[in-house]
């Protein structure tokens, strides 16, 4: 399998400028591979895209902070994720993808590494197996730390998924929306079912992330932006955004991170919006020993 980059090595600098403290909520780190080889199971086989690419492209975008997600292509081997973790100086946090048979052990050494979340993908693309009844049994262990869930998976799950979810004792985070049609705007059928399943679940978060793969229009994702910003408004405090840097499979389509950052005051139009969807929310998730300090300061 040859190895693949999807992302650009020459952002543009985005003209929006963040609030300070702002949290990238949702990214990646690839390897690198001779330290944190990736999973024989793996879908696809990125090029290393550590820590310190991160890291300089957080502080390219004007962002303060990184949530890493753990990449399908590791697998459950949470090392590289903890490593980018760890070398971040307390300006990251991580969601961990963990095997069903996972000791207390080894869920003790992840949260004192820095990991607050697990994330359990539904993407038959990327994952050969999702047993819910092995998940729910991890949810219930990991409500001890103070953890949420964060679940990935497409529109057309949503309906099917919903006792699943209702049954987690945790916070719950739906990555991407759960990938909706976005090209019939704010009412369209996936856009209406979604937010009605966020007004009926008051526990459940969602990120309003990824144009770069929702939009059919492509740049300047008028289509996800006219669909997104009525969920934001409505649903401001449950709301997290992030680059999705090095943005896995979209080799062929490689987004430019700065106009990413630039779609955030499109779909968060004030101040106080942007203030929560970039810092406050995340920082209650994350960082919640900081969440009072933080809010007084802005």
């Amino acid at each position: 399998m040859s190895r693949i980059r999807s992302w650009t090595q020459a952002p543009s600098k985005p003209t929006y400028i963040p609030p300070p403290g702002a949290v990238d909520a949702h990214c990646h780190v690839f390897g690198p591979e001779t330290a944190f080889p990736f999973s024989p199971k793996a879908k696809y086989h990125p090029e290393d895209a550590g820590p310190d690419m991160l890291f300089a492209l957080r502080d390219h975008l004007g962002f303060s902070r990184n949530v890493i997600v753990q990449a399908s292509c590791h697998g459950t081997d949470n090392r590289a994720t903890l490593n980018a973790v760890a070398v971040s100086q307390g300006s990251a946090r991580g969601v961990a993808v963990v095997a069903p048979d996972i000791g207390d052990v080894e869920l003790d050494r992840l949260h004192a590494g820095g990991i607050r979340g697990v994330r359990f993908n539904f993407l038959k693309r990327l994952v050969d197996d999702a047993p819910k009844d092995k998940f729910l049994e991890i949810a219930k262990r990991i409500e001890r730390f103070g953890w949420h869930v964060v679940i990935y998976f497409e529109a057309d799950l949503l309906e099917e998924l919903t006792p699943f979810m209702e049954a987690i004792p945790t916070p719950i985070i739906i990555d991407h929306m759960g990938r909706p049609d976005v090209s019939g705007g704010p009412d369209s059928a996936d856009m209406r079912t979604f937010r009605q399943f966020l007004e009926a679940h008051p526990t459940i978060w969602t990120k309003v992330s990824c144009a770069e793969r929702l939009s059919k229009a492509g740049p300047p994702f008028d289509d996800f932006v006219a669909a997104v910003a009525p969920l934001v408004e409505q649903f401001q405090d449950r709301v997290l955004w992030g680059t999705d840097w090095p943005h896995p499979n979209m080799q062929h389509a490689i987004p430019d991170d700065g106009h990413l950052v630039d779609l955030i005051p499109r779909i968060a139009p004030t101040r106080v919006l942007q203030a929560k969807l970039l810092k406050h929310n995340p920082m209650r998730l994350y960082w919640p020993e900081e969440t009072k300090q933080g809010q007084a300061d802005d």
